[in-house]
């Protein structure tokens, strides 16, 4: 079995200058993943502010939708979505989401905030294939290392509560672990791969050579931030359970006008 994932930080559905709304361009551009699976980051479940701003007709073009951003992303694309609610302010929320192809069997949102001025949360989806239910975590972790460091073992908690018998995982979102600290961690506890350091294997002898000299591989995760100019090793998928055959980050300027971030889209086939 193959399947195309992609995970994205869609910054609001507004563009990181000025704030114009994105979200009719997003919903196009998500389309040309061509992904079965889609992790999003800062998704407005509910914008009352921008919805009055941009939601009236302007020139014969509507510029925010009515539904969630969640639903209007996954409309007559994927079909199914899910939508993990972190951060609540007067006006609306945000959160994470994925959008499927395939049923979304169930979907639990774990709250991860570290503290009260930053709320997180890991959206953990079951979703069913032709071939097996694929467990998958939408993740988004917070700006602060200590506090990383503890989301992430929240998320080891939840992955091996979740999934304990080896089944398929895909984790995905923005780590904001630009100093890659962390990936270590979860290959050790999870038996997972970053798709980039999967693809990008050395040779055996190589790889016998660091194993006798104790030395550990090292990961390099591919940049994603600013998505203009990208230079920060921030968004990631991880996966335990499939071969990766490609995977790379959409540059460019469509992709710099829509998110701060730049989307990564992944074909892995099912080991």
């Amino acid at each position: 079995m193959k399947i195309r994932v992609a995970t994205y930080n869609i910054h609001k559905g507004v563009s990181s200058i000025r704030s114009t709304p994105r979200v009719l361009a997003l919903k196009k551009a998500i389309g040309e993943f061509g992904a079965d699976v889609v992790f999003l980051q800062e998704v407005q479940g509910r914008h009352d502010r921008l919805s009055g701003k941009f939601g009236e007709e302007s020139r014969g073009h509507r510029h925010w939708p009515d539904a969630s951003q969640h639903e209007y992303l996954a409309d007559d694309l994927h079909g199914h979505a899910a939508y993990g609610m972190n951060a609540i302010y007067d006006h609306g929320h945000h959160g994470n989401a994925l959008l499927s192809s395939y049923p979304i069997e169930n979907s639990h949102n774990h709250d991860v905030s570290d503290h009260a001025y930053e709320q997180r949360g890991i959206l953990h989806c079951v979703i069913n294939t032709a071939s097996c239910p694929i467990h998958c975590f939408v993740v988004h972790l917070g700006l602060f290392e200590s506090g990383r460091g503890r989301q992430t073992q929240a998320l080891i908690d939840c992955v091996n509560a979740s999934a304990a018998n080896g089944e398929p995982v895909i984790i995905a979102g923005d780590f904001n672990d630009w100093r890659n600290t962390l990936s270590g961690k979860l290959r050790d506890a999870l038996g997972v791969v970053e798709v980039f350091d999967e693809l990008g294997k050395t040779s055996k002898i190589g790889d016998l050579v660091r194993n006798l000299s104790g030395r550990e591989k090292i990961i390099h995760p591919a940049r994603t931030f600013p998505a203009a100019l990208p230079w920060f090793r921030l968004d990631r998928i991880y996966v335990r359970g499939f071969k990766v055959d490609t995977a790379q980050v959409l540059h460019g300027t469509l992709w710099a006008k829509l998110s701060d971030h730049a989307p990564i889209v992944a074909n892995l086939k099912l080991a």
